[in-house]
């Protein structure tokens, strides 16, 4: 085989090629067949191949496919905002191209509201443990992501300060509701250690994707998290890449909180992976101040409100609006968690399944002949692969490190036949894993 000068996530790594996506399947060069029961990165969220997508890229990149936004606004740019607008009712967006940029987005206008209110001070930002992100250093420095972070801790900042709402293991040793949401009033705590003056955000995402497999909060947490954020005067910043634009069963997690966030990242699902795009959504109340002073939001890069991307994110927001799309995410969401709790019942080493609409994590345990950790979700992951399956690893466990977990997250659009193939699959493979286990205990 001739070498590959491209950099891949494991230089010795071995990857088939892929050819072509159709709806949830795709497919390599070798015409092997694949459930993408991850959305590939929790992206694809109106699955491979849509025809009406493909035809309004080509519509714009026909008309033009790139300016500078120094230059030139686009009309897709300004529909996609507007768009947004409608749908979130946060009037301003400032589009980017990866998730990590949302978020590094989303803190600079957080730390710039305050300089231009006069309160130069209020420039810290914390975050939770067992979060992420993102991988650019501002985000990786309000990632709670051990495995993450500690290649590059010397580097960037010490931001994570409460524990996540990881009642499966909790940190205080505690039970909900007995516990009193230590969890979110927590962050009063370290708020007061640390002095509100100092304090310029909070971020959160509100269900954990890659760092703890989808971990959902009690109901009332983040109403305590804003509560606590609106006393000290601290902005309030939801990390959607994730979870936003249908994922969870509304446009937006947070809305099923009844909650608002000052400050909004998204990304993946924006674009369903057709083109890269991201966007920091912003509240007016957070904006006048710039839009009083320097009129400059002090972030942007070269491809920032790219045509090509905006006017492939517009064309998947209207068919998911057009098709009612977000409306049977949650049924769909039921529906494949019951299946998946099916094998929970079957497989000992299956210890927790959690989540919202589609986007489920599965957490594994160790039980007394088996020992679950990352090398285990790699297993997995690898196992499910090769037998046409497609799957997200997340971290778990408390100290983010010794856990095991995947994420289950196929696209929006999955049909009742394909989640049965999800579980069928899992199940062949938690089998394969079984089995080996008997053997080596045996032999």
């Amino acid at each position: 085989m001739p070498r590959s000068h491209l950099i891949k996530p494991s230089l010795d790594g071995s990857y088939p090629i892929v050819d072509y996506g159709k709806g949830v399947y795709v497919y390599d060069k070798e015409g092997k067949k694949y459930l993408d029961a991850s959305s590939g990165a929790v992206t694809a969220n109106i699955g491979h191949g849509m025809e009406e997508i493909l035809q309004a890229m080509v519509y714009q990149a026909k008309k033009i496919s790139f300016v500078y936004r120094s230059q030139f606004s686009s009309e897709p740019a300004e529909e996609l905002a507007e768009w947004l607008d409608k749908k979130t009712g946060y009037p301003w967006s400032f589009f980017v191209n990866s998730g990590s940029e949302a978020v590094e987005t989303a803190i600079k206008i957080a730390i710039q509201h305050w300089q231009e209110k006069g309160q130069s001070s209020k420039r810290r930002i914390l975050s939770r443990w067992l979060s992420y992100h993102g991988i650019t250093f501002g985000a990786l420095s309000a990632s709670g992501h051990p495995l993450r972070r500690e290649r590059f801790d010397a580097h960037i900042g010490d931001w994570p300060v409460i524990e996540p709402p990881y009642c499966y293991e909790c940190p205080f040793q505690e039970t909900y509701p007995g516990c009193g949401l230590k969890c979110a009033t927590q962050l009063e705590t370290m708020i007061n250690r640390i002095g509100s003056d100092n304090i310029a955000a909070f971020i959160a995402e509100p269900i954990v994707g890659a760092a703890a497999g989808a971990i959902a909060p009690p109901d009332e947490y983040y109403k305590v998290i804003k509560d606590i954020c609106v006393k000290y005067d601290i902005l309030f910043i939801s990390d959607e890449v994730m979870t936003g634009c249908g994922r969870t069963g509304t446009f937006l997690a947070l809305e099923q909180w009844g909650v608002e966030a000052d400050i909004v990242a998204i990304g993946k699902g924006l674009s369903a992976g057709y083109s890269p795009i991201a966007a920091t959504l912003a509240s007016d109340a957070v904006l006048e101040p710039i839009v009083n002073g320097s009129k400059v939001i002090m972030s942007g890069h070269t491809f920032s409100g790219n045509p090509l991307s905006s006017a492939a994110a517009l064309s998947v927001l209207k068919l998911i609006d057009s098709e009612g799309i977000i409306d049977a995410v949650k049924e769909k969401g039921d529906y494949l968690t019951n299946l998946l709790k099916k094998l929970q019942d079957q497989f000992s080493f299956v210890g927790d399944i959690r989540g919202r609409g589609l986007l489920i994590g599965v957490e594994f345990t160790s039980n007394e002949s088996m020992e679950v950790d990352a090398a285990f979700t790699a297993t997995i992951v690898k196992k499910a692969q090769q037998n046409g399956l497609l799957l997200y690893p997340a971290g778990a466990g408390i100290d983010g490190r010794k856990g095991a977990a995947i994420i289950v997250a196929p696209p929006l659009t999955i049909s009742k036949s394909e989640m049965e193939e999800i579980h069928s699959k899992l199940k062949m493979v938690f089998t394969l894993l079984k089995k080996q286990q008997e053997e080596k205990e045996d032999g």
